[in-house]
């Protein structure tokens, strides 16, 4: 564990993602706001030196809270955050600027005025970029340099920081007082089988940061992710606490379990009659292609076979997942596990998305996947921190 030698604030924490991956790089985190109180107490009890609010952030006072926490304008390392980002989704079905929910970035901005920190974090989908033709991630970037931050944007594959899935984050950064430098952006560590389906360039310049031929070639992989975790049937719960299937056999379990006391969070969700049946024709890398037409759902019988090659997938276990979603639903995703007949826990989907094992989500398990699903990875987060660490203890 890092010295969190450093201090942030998080606001739109979530469960606490973006968070956890900055602490291990060395940030502690003084307070976070969410208004989800499932996902604000999954945050407190992760985080439990935190001051945590459940609140819609339009009704928090800023200069009020910065008081309470007894911090001088200025003095605050880090202010990071994740305004809600469904609205700017390219996978959203409409994306309009009249989705309230793209206006919270004011919201945000109104805490960097009041905190005025060292520097600033916005996280959010590649979908921001092209949304109104870029005209929203100009208008971020101009009123974070309206408030005196030099601010760049980058679009980081998640793989290629030893996350073991297909996700894409856009990472904003900004310095008070100064310009950010290229290095403030953290350098690839492996390569990946990933591409970009959406706009990869803003004003002419390329955004996606790709590995040099210096990386490491060995991606982190699904069976590397999961495979030390305790096998079950389709529906299975068994004792909360689950003990592991065996001795850590890479270096991403060994890390993950770190501080552990066991598998929490590791239950089964039951599957449908039919999905059960669906399964039996779907092998390793296979999908909704390897069903018979007669098991199929209607709609999909008159799509095409090139078309939703991730629906009804089971994954392979020396490749990458899916992009972990809000529900792990095998009519949206790869979801299936490589060898057991049933789909991901939340243990699993958190394994993927680079949780610790030590990290506990509470709620219902519907509440506990989107939780999971809605955060940062950290081990991506904790890249970030840990490249904009090096500059801040440099200005120190």
């Amino acid at each position: 564990m890092t010295n969190n030698n450093l201090t942030m604030i998080d606001l739109f924490a979530g469960a606490g993602g973006l968070s956890e991956g900055l602490s291990e790089a060395g940030f502690h985190s003084l307070f976070a706001s969410e208004i989800m109180p499932v996902y604000a107490a999954t945050y407190k009890k992760n985080h439990p030196s935190a001051r945590v609010l459940t609140a819609d952030i339009r009704t928090l006072d800023a200069q009020k809270i910065r008081d309470e926490l007894g911090i001088e304008r200025g003095r605050l390392d880090l202010l990071a955050g994740g305004p809600p980002c469904q609205g700017f989704s390219i996978n959203a079905p409409v994306r309009s600027v009249l989705d309230q929910r793209n206006h919270l970035f004011k919201e945000y901005l109104r805490f960097v005025d009041a905190f005025a920190p060292r520097a600033i974090l916005i996280e959010n989908v590649p979908g921001l970029v092209s949304f109104e033709h870029g005209a929203t991630l100009h208008a971020i970037l101009d009123a974070l340099a309206e408030l005196g931050y030099g601010a760049d944007v980058r679009i980081l594959g998640a793989a290629y920081y030893g996350v073991p899935q297909m996700r894409w984050r856009t990472i904003i950064l900004g310095l008070r007082g100064e310009n950010l430098p290229a290095l403030a952006f953290p350098e690839p560590i492996y390569h990946a089988p990933i591409k970009p389906n959406f706009t990869t360039t803003f004003d002419g310049q390329l955004l996606i940061k790709l590995p040099s031929s210096t990386a490491s070639v060995k991606f982190t992989t699904v069976r590397e992710a999961i495979g030390d975790l305790p096998p079950l049937k389709c529906g299975e719960r068994g004792p909360i606490v689950k003990e592991y299937a065996c001795e850590p056999l890479c270096d991403y379990q060994r890390r993950l379990r770190i501080g552990s006391s066991g598998v929490y969070n590791h239950e089964a969700p039951r599957l449908s009659k039919e999905n059960r049946e669906r399964l039996k024709y779907i092998g390793p890398g296979g999908n909704w292609t390897d069903i018979p037409d007669n098991l199929l759902p209607k709609g999909m019988t008159r799509a095409r076979k090139s078309d939703h090659t991730k629906r009804y997938g089971r994954v392979t276990p020396d490749g990458l997942a899916s992009t972990i979603l809000t529900k792990c639903d095998p009519h949206w995703g790869a979801y299936f596990h490589y060898s057991q007949d049933r789909s991901f826990t939340v243990r699993e989907a958190a394994r993927i998305q680079s949780f610790p094992d030590h990290f506990i989500f509470l709620g219902t398990q519907g509440q506990q996947f989107a939780q999971v699903g809605n955060a940062v990875p950290p081990l991506l987060a904790e890249s970030v921190g840990l490249a904009l660490k090096s500059i801040l203890v440099e200005g120190k």
